[in-house]
């Protein structure tokens, strides 16, 4: 089996007839949040695919823990000390975009600040800057363990009153 460690899955994106490189500076949020959702939704299954074979339901159940907006909305609120003001206008301008979908169970500040997260994650995907996309995710991630953990360890009667 053919293992391509040299380049990047992007670079053979980018090789593929039809495919180019596209400027993150010139795309609109939503361009950006658009491709940051793919990819930040790609980040959590190869997370989730990582930690065993499971049936694909669980997986599904697993990794939509992770890609609401309620819990890309926490993760945003973890990781925007650690923001450069660059990335930080970023996920201003997408949080601040006007969206044409409505959020679905979920609050409009979440669904925005989510729109914001994926925006950032979009930009730093589209400039090739993986390692900083991948540290704040982490941040994000570490951020619900934590939060998740502090919920499984509360006593029973305060469970469920308190809010994402």
């Amino acid at each position: 089996m053919e293992k391509s460690v040299e380049y990047g899955l992007d670079y053979y994106i980018s090789q593929m007839p039809g495919t180019g490189e596209a400027d993150a500076k010139s795309c609109s949020p939503l361009v950006l949040a658009y491709i940051g959702d793919c990819v930040f939704d790609l980040v959590i299954k190869t997370r989730v695919v990582a930690c065993g074979n499971r049936q694909v339901h669980r997986l599904h159940e697993e990794t939509s823990h992770f890609v609401q907006a309620s819990a890309q909305s926490f993760m945003m609120r973890a990781i925007q000390e650690h923001l450069t003001a660059e990335e930080h206008a970023v996920y201003r301008r997408g949080r601040n975009v006007k969206s044409v979908s409505a959020a679905k169970n979920q609050s409009i500040t979440d669904y925005r600040r989510a729109t914001g997260f994926e925006a950032l994650i979009g930009y730093l995907y589209l400039e090739r800057r993986y390692e900083r996309l991948t540290e704040l995710v982490s941040i994000g991630l570490a951020s619900m363990e934590k939060r998740d953990n502090d919920r499984e360890n509360r006593p029973e009667q305060e469970k469920g009153t308190e809010k994402e």
